[in-house]
């Protein structure tokens, strides 16, 4: 029997796809890992610039019709047997409706698979439901089961007794904490995450509120962002009221997080997001990550103190 034809229309869908041994024909314009996904032909395009701001993303959100557009020639031209799709958020990649009416107004005979992960478990049931359509049951068991595995090494590292408070910020203006499976990695990389409930969608989060709670940890980890572009934003979060007042800020310990690449992206990278968290969590029990993914951001003078990680 012959591998089905896949086209995967979001990142991690792609990483699922090429850990399985199952390279797609056709990918979406922002899969860029493993990087041979890079030279496959993008089946979308995005119809907003990502390269500014999050302030002037959400303008550009609020005056589009549509964010994303099938490129419909490419999806003939491939005919796939299998498209993978996501139903968690229609900002963030291509959603099912939009892979639905394309299908339907080509008339393609193929199945759609729809990830809509909400927790971790559900990441790794997706891995399994992906690998059983594309005849990969056994190889996404054995990925699974090396996952957990990871899993539980974090957990048995993690030190006793402190468990600091965290906060994952998702999008900097307005502030909108982390959720889905982000509370659940905060919790088992020894963190307290007070803010958002494991497996609750990402919210827009009062100001106010994020100064009542005081992390002591703070991670900024945008949507969509990767580290230059978090870190050329971050003013947007230094410029609050209350933001040198914080715990995190006071005692050094504000991070910023490749979120484009980890956070954000729910496939077997995910496990890699919990052992970098760790580390901005416990330091001293956890190796060093690539500045290339995390670094510490707040080891400049704030106010009359000068903070040095």
């Amino acid at each position: 029997m012959s591998d089905p034809t896949v086209v995967s229309l979001l990142p991690s869908a792609t990483e699922i796809l090429y850990a399985l041994d199952c390279e797609p024909a056709a990918v979406s314009h922002e899969c860029d890992h493993p990087p041979d996904a890079t030279e496959k032909p993008a089946a979308n395009r995005l119809l907003i610039d990502p390269d500014v701001s999050s302030e002037e993303i959400n303008d550009q959100l609020a005056s589009a019709s549509d964010v994303y557009e099938i490129k419909t020639d490419v999806l003939r031209e491939v005919d796939p047997d299998i498209v993978v799709t996501q139903g968690v958020c229609d900002v963030c990649a291509v959603d099912e409706v939009l892979v639905e009416d394309a299908v339907r107004d080509l008339g393609l005979d193929c199945e759609i698979v729809t990830t809509d992960p909400h927790h971790l478990a559900d990441v790794f049931g997706d891995i399994e439901r992906i690998g059983a359509a594309v005849g990969r049951d056994e190889r996404a068991a054995e990925l699974v089961g090396n996952l957990r595995e990871r899993v539980r090494a974090v957990e048995e590292r993690v030190p006793d007794g402190e468990r600091p408070r965290t906060l994952v910020c998702d999008w900097m203006r307005p502030p909108m904490i982390a959720g889905h499976w982000v509370p659940e990695l905060v919790e088992k990389a020894g963190g307290e995450y007070g803010l958002t409930e494991p497996g609750a969608y990402s919210e827009y989060e009062d100001w106010d509120d994020v100064v009542a709670f005081d992390p002591e940890v703070f991670v900024a980890a945008p949507c969509g962002f990767g580290m230059d572009q978090t870190l050329d934003n971050l003013d947007e979060l230094r410029e609050r009221a209350g933001w040198r007042d914080l715990s995190a800020v006071e005692s050094g310990r504000v991070f910023a997080v490749d979120g484009h690449h980890y956070v954000n992206r729910p496939g077997p990278r995910l496990v890699d997001t919990l052992e970098r968290l760790a580390w901005c969590l416990h330091p001293a029990a956890f190796p060093d990550p690539s500045e290339e993914d995390v670094r510490r951001v707040e080891n400049r003078t704030i106010g009359e103190r000068t903070v040095e990680p």
